[in-house]
């Protein structure tokens, strides 16, 4: 099971500071469906981005602990969610995509 994104576990940091992050390898979530259910959202936000321009909360796990960021999802690859700027983000550290 996830680690509990409850408001008071997560601290919000600007799509800007993504960079300076150190992303482990691990995946953070446990079960086929959690991380199917993860694709498909994540699948919705780049719609909700690119055509609708609405943002999205990922709530993200990095070396440090966890955290969100409220962005537009310009793309998704195999392995990373893109962001405007050349932005990334590993899939395999976001617990949840907030539409």
């Amino acid at each position: 099971m996830a680690p509990s994104t409850s408001a008071a576990a997560v601290s919000s940091v600007q799509k800007e500071d993504l960079n300076h992050l150190k992303f482990p390898s691990e995946e953070v979530l446990t079960g086929t469906e959690a991380i199917e259910k993860r694709r498909k959202n994540l699948e919705q936000a780049v719609v909700l981005g690119n055509t609708y321009k609405g943002k999205t909360k990922i709530v993200f796990e990095d070396g440090a602990g966890i955290k969100q960021v409220e962005t537009h999802i310009w793309g998704l690859t195999d392995k990373r969610v893109i962001l405007k700027q050349g932005i990334v983000i590993p899939i395999h550290r976001i617990h949840e995509v907030k539409l």
